[in-house]
């Protein structure tokens, strides 16, 4: 079976792919999109917490080992996407980990620190075993809502997974959103909980069609 690589995803209209220099505008649309999120609320505790984990995250882990794109109108991002590919490291140096932490720390405190490292460990717990697309985060900025861009941003990388014969795989930490990935394929596994008291994260998977 062929294995799903950046190279198998097609380029779609106004869809591009980013790396490092694009960190503070991954981190401004996922973090203006998951706002009102009720998981990231009960973890971050704030927006700044949130945006400054998101833009440590994609700098250290998502754009240089993984897969990160942009959906664009008019040369502004208005879609966030970030992606682990089958074989990607799900992990970063001693370094990175220390500033992601450390930043969780400074901006949202200890408790936020804590509650971030139970949900770390929690999702690595209930990731599945077999090889797979790892969809951390798809996100629209509040201009561009409503008029079907996550979809947009999403499907090129789906459409690849099933000619690869590759699953695809998500937490979703808004029951909102639940109806949106189940259009694409995405079907509940099981509902777990970082703590005892988080709102739950409902592990969702596509099988390739």
């Amino acid at each position: 079976m062929p294995v799903l690589t950046a190279s198998d995803i097609a380029p779609a209209p106004g869809i591009v792919r980013v790396g490092i220099e694009s960190v503070a505008e991954l981190a401004d649309i996922t973090a203006d999109a998951f706002r009102e999120d009720p998981f990231n609320r009960w973890l971050f505790g704030g927006f700044d917490p949130m945006r400054r984990t998101f833009a440590n995250l994609a700098r250290h882990i998502y754009a240089p080992n993984g897969f990160c794109q942009l959906l664009q109108e008019d040369g502004e991002g208005r879609a966030a996407a970030m992606w682990l590919l089958p074989g990607d490291r799900a992990d970063s140096s001693p370094a990175g980990m220390l500033q992601t932490y450390w930043g969780l720390l400074a901006s949202g405190g200890l408790g936020a620190l804590m509650r971030g490292k139970a949900a770390g460990e929690a999702m690595a717990k209930h990731h599945p075993a077999e090889p797979h697309a790892y969809l951390f985060t798809v996100g629209v900025a509040s201009a561009g809502r409503g008029r079907g861009l996550g979809r947009r941003l999403l499907e090129p990388v789906l459409v690849a997974c099933d000619r690869s014969g590759t699953m695809a795989y998500l937490e979703n930490s808004n029951p909102a959103n639940r109806r949106f990935y189940n259009s694409l394929g995405f079907e509940r596994l099981e509902l777990f909980h970082a703590t005892p008291e988080s709102p739950p994260l409902e592990a969702m998977q596509r099988a390739p069609r």
